[in-house]
């Protein structure tokens, strides 16, 4: 079959010279899919002179750091229109230079893929899910050419293909270019599919899960409620390419956790045992990527264009990108009736104690926290960090971010709110495309407020690390922040019962006492207070009688010497937020109207 198609493909580049002139075809097979191959084949045409640089990508859209796909190809050749072998050489890791050929290339090559996320590919007998720059190589000089991709799919597998390109017929899709193409996953599988109309386009979402028909259509229920909801946001859904959006969910043992936003479609993988319940499975994951579709993918940060497949992507908006978008995964699922009130205040204290407690906020302001993703996106490394003092994820920062931007808004006399400030900018910068700076999303704000206001918030806690008033700001909605455990005392950092004693879980967190004790990761902590740490003991029953302020002493092992540290007690420094059970009408009103239950 491989051999059959491959020769129908030389005849189209023959016999159409359309196709010949502006397009890469590709295709790909999956004979030794139990051992997470396939073949793929690449046909470049109509040349330039000179060798053609095929590469793979070092990055992949929505991700911003190094990924060396091009580690997991091997078994390469080349030939020419003819058939004829042509000579490879290597410039570096990602490429290969062909040389000789007489205006086509026909480039080939094994593909390993054993991770089925949204960067990389994973293709065994279950799925292949395809990731495009973990999985094709691209032509250097062409990406701006059409692209056309047949899939020759196991029939035995009852596989289906589930993506955002372009449907031209049986098993054969396309992509106006190299760039959408790589920006367009595929989950090829034996899959649910569901499909609802939306002000005439078509949402689809194809769920590659053991589940029966009950479990698929409540699910789907819940993705269309965060459909409509975060369309509510921006006043109407992105007109999608082909008028199509397509959810791709892969809930397997084999996946790992994750989720990645594309221009019409989204990735989103789970692993999740065959036996669980399909339930919520990363239904927070499904609200974030949709947000997306609106939030990165078309009201997009110029720093990130045009995307670079060489290097890595550095932005300083991600705060807003990402961060207000994850402030909006929460938001929408306590609108759409997902979450009660109740989930949804008791989870905001989780990321206002991530920034709120966090030394990092005294290094980098949002802005430069966003500048360190390609160190942090999945990025590998094998040297030790210290993220624990310096860095807070921009998703997270952004997050609580949105949250005091939406509350002040929403506090101010004339009604103002976070949804209309995006319907602002999604007019300005996101319905025409028109790629944004920090600066634009301040002169946004001033245009929809006044200077003072806009200048306030960029000013405090975008150009400067200021924290704003949160506790204040949540009473006025009636929510109540206060600390978690008042009195408690602690030692400021997450310890684990290694053999012998007690070590940091990581680093010690800058300004708390075994920080300013001096004590290491490395460390052993054998007696804390007098009390020798035995098998079992919690270090919560060992401090439960003492208070903060309080000085003890520590007994610890550094490369075998014996060491005293007197530590000073903190109090803990958690926070919890609550809802006020009786607030007054007027507070039960601007809450009703913030979190959508009015």
């Amino acid at each position: 079959m491989l051999k059959n198609s491959f020769l129908f493909l030389l005849f189209l580049l023959v016999s159409n010279p359309v196709i010949a002139q502006t397009a890469n075809v590709y295709e790909i097979s999956f004979e030794n899919a139990v051992h997470h191959e396939a073949q793929i084949k690449a046909v470049f045409s109509n040349l330039d002179d000179g060798p053609l640089e095929v590469r793979m990508s070092r990055t992949s859209p929505g991700r911003y750091a190094i990924h060396n796909f091009a580690k997991n190809v091997y078994a390469v050749s080349a030939t020419d229109g003819q058939g004829n072998e042509l000579e490879i050489s290597r410039p570096n890791p990602q490429q290969w230079d062909v040389t000789g050929h007489d205006g086509t290339v026909v480039f080939e090559y094994t593909l390993f893929a054993n991770r089925g996320d949204g960067t990389y590919s994973q293709v065994d007998e279950t799925h292949a899910h395809l990731n495009i720059p973990a999985t094709f190589a691209y032509a250097r000089n062409y990406m701006y050419r059409p692209v056309e991709i047949t899939f020759n799919l196991r029939n035995d597998l009852n596989w289906k293909v589930a993506t955002q390109l372009k449907y031209e017929g049986e098993t054969t899709y396309s992509a106006p270019d190299g760039y959408y193409f790589m920006d367009s996953p595929i989950e090829i599988a034996d899959f649910h599919l569901r499909e609802e109309m939306v002000d005439g386009q078509l949402i689809r979402l194809a769920l590659h899960t053991p589940a029966n028909d009950n479990e698929v259509n409540e699910y789907f229920s819940k993705v269309m409620a965060i459909v409509n909801e975060q369309q509510d946001v921006f006043g109407e859904l992105p007109d999608f390419d082909f008028g199509e959006y397509t959810f791709l969910s892969c809930y397997m043992p084999n996946a790992s956790g994750d989720g990645m936003e594309h221009r019409n479609s989204t990735i989103v993988t789970n692993r999740k045992p065959i036996e669980e319940a399909l339930a919520n499975t990363s239904i927070g994951t499904v609200s974030h990527e949709f947000f997306h579709a609106w939030n990165v993918e078309r009201i997009r940060p110029a720093s990130l264009e045009p995307f670079d497949f060489e290097e890595a992507n550095m932005s300083g908006e991600l705060w807003f990108a990402e961060g207000f978008t994850s402030y909006y995964t929460g938001l929408t699922l306590v609108r759409a009736g997902i979450w009660t009130e109740e989930e949804y205040t008791e989870r905001l204290a989780g990321s206002i104690n991530r920034v709120f407690n966090s030394p990092g906020i005294q290094f980098f302001n949002p802005i430069e926290m966003s500048y360190r993703a390609p160190f942090v996106d999945a990025a590998t490394s094998i040297d030790p960090t210290n993220n624990e003092n310096i860095f807070v994820s921009y998703y997270t920062y952004g997050s609580v971010l949105g949250l005091a931007l939406d509350l002040s808004l929403r506090n101010r006399s004339d009604n103002k709110n976070l949804d209309d400030y995006f319907k602002l900018v999604w007019q300005k910068y996101g319905k025409t495309e028109i790629p944004y700076s920090i600066r634009d999303l301040h002169a946004a704000l001033t245009e929809y407020t006044d200077q003072r206001f806009a200048d306030n918030f960029f000013d405090r806690y975008v150009y400067n690390t200021e924290m704003p008033e949160y506790a204040g700001l949540l009473r006025e909605f009636g929510i109540e922040m206060e600390k978690a455990n008042p009195g408690r005392p602690t030692l400021g950092n997450s310890l684990m019962e290694v053999e012998g004693g007690f070590q940091l879980r990581r680093n010690a967190i800058k300004g708390t006492p075994l920080y300013e004790a001096g004590i290491q990761s490395t460390d052993l902590i054998t007696s804390i207070g007098g009390r020798t740490i035995l098998p079992g003991v919690e270090i919560e029953e060992i401090l439960e009688e003492r208070r903060p302020g309080q000085t003890i002493t520590i007994k610890y092992e550094r490369y075998g010497e014996e060491r005293t540290a007197r530590v000073r007690l903190m109090e803990d420094q958690s926070y919890q937020t609550n809802l006020i059970r009786r607030p007054t009408r007027t507070v039960r009103a601007k809450r009703d109207a913030w979190l959508g239950t009015e």
